[in-house]
Order: structure tokens, then sequence, then C-alpha cells
């Protein structure tokens, strides 16, 4: 999940907003990700996102649209921990999983995601789909579901993090892209915040 959040996400940030990402991240992780996190559900935390997006001044029929869609589309956190689950499951029962196998678990885990529900432990309902990718069998799977709902606490809290506050910070590296192309400055995003908060 770190690695989702700190090193892949900004990655993708960085090339559409080509400018430093880490200030817009930082911010929607703590803004937003802190109240994913204890509400564990993308859905909730569609308010909080929503007054972000708002206080960064970004404009209301982008993040009107991308907010809402992004909580029940955008799920990297929830497909990190599918293919995670998966490939946990076959290593502990000694499978012999190619990489072309692996690849084919990503894949399958990321479109699955994408239709996962936007509640707590939504996205382990989806681990027998992946399973059955490299021949695991439905019980074993469902004990791997069992497993998940029992590390949920944390797991699903952190998942849910990085999923909602991706959804922020795309939003951002669509509207500071444009910004961009139209000759404005990338605005601070602390600043920005501690000016709304102010008001």
């Amino acid at each position: 999940m770190l690695v989702m959040a700190l090193i892949v996400n900004p990655v993708i940030v960085a090339i559409i907003m080509r400018g430093n990402p880490y200030p817009l991240v930082f911010a929607a992780l703590k803004e937003c990700g802190t109240t994913a996190f204890f509400t564990r559900s993308s859905v909730a935390n569609i308010p909080v996102n929503l007054s972000f997006c708002r206080c960064l001044g970004i404009d209301e029929n982008l993040y009107s649209v991308s907010i809402p869609l992004g909580a029940t589309v955008n799920m990297c956190g929830a497909a990190v921990t599918i293919t995670i689950m998966t490939l946990a499951t076959a290593y502990s029962m000694h499978l012999d999983v190619t990489i072309p196998q692996m690849l084919l678990v990503c894949i399958v885990s990321a479109v699955g995601a994408c239709g996962s529900s936007a509640v707590a432990g939504g996205s382990l309902l989806l681990i027998p789909v992946s399973c059955s990718v490299i021949n695991i069998p439905y019980d074993v799977a469902m004990a791997t579901v069992s497993v998940g709902f029992i590390i949920g606490v944390i797991q699903d809290s952190v998942e849910t993090a990085v999923n909602s506050s991706s959804d922020v910070v795309f939003t951002g590296a669509t509207e500071f892209a444009h910004y961009k192309k139209s000759g404005r400055p990338i605005p601070d995003v602390f600043k920005l915040l501690a000016e709304s908060r102010h008001d």
C-alpha cells in the first residue's frame, strides 16, 4: 500500500502534472486518507474529498464527477489486497506460480477491484475470483477471505485510505495539468488549505 501511495501514484501524477507531485500527495493523505482510514468506506469519505477539492479551487464540474466515480471505480488499494492475498495463499499451498500467472492475477485483480463494493471488506469478496486463475480450490479461497476479515481492521483501513486519497490526487493532478497548459502556476496546496480553514 505504501508503494502504491508514495511511489506509483506520485510517478503517475508527476507525468500528468509535469511537476512535483508530493505536496498534493501528502496533503491528500493527510486530509482525506486520515478520515478514510477510520471510516473504512470510500463512499462515506466522498464529502471529505469534495470539500478538499473545493479548498484547492478545483473546477466543480471536474470534481463533482470524478470523486463519486472514483469512490466506486478507482480501487488501487483493493487491487493490491486481492493480488497479495491470492499470491500469499498460493505460496502457503506450495503452488508453483509462473510469472505469466502472476501477471494474470494482477490484471484480474485490477479489473475486479473496479467493481468491488465501496464498503468495509468489499474487496475481500473478489479473492475467490483471482484464486480461480491459479486453480486454488474454492474452500481454500474462502478460508483466505475469512483471514482477510480478521486482518481487515488494519488492512482494510489502509486500503481505503489509499483508494480515497488517490481519487483526490488524480483529480488535482488533472486540474493542475490544465493550469500548466494555460500558463497558470501550480498553487501551493498547503497554503490553499490553510487559507480555506482561516476563512
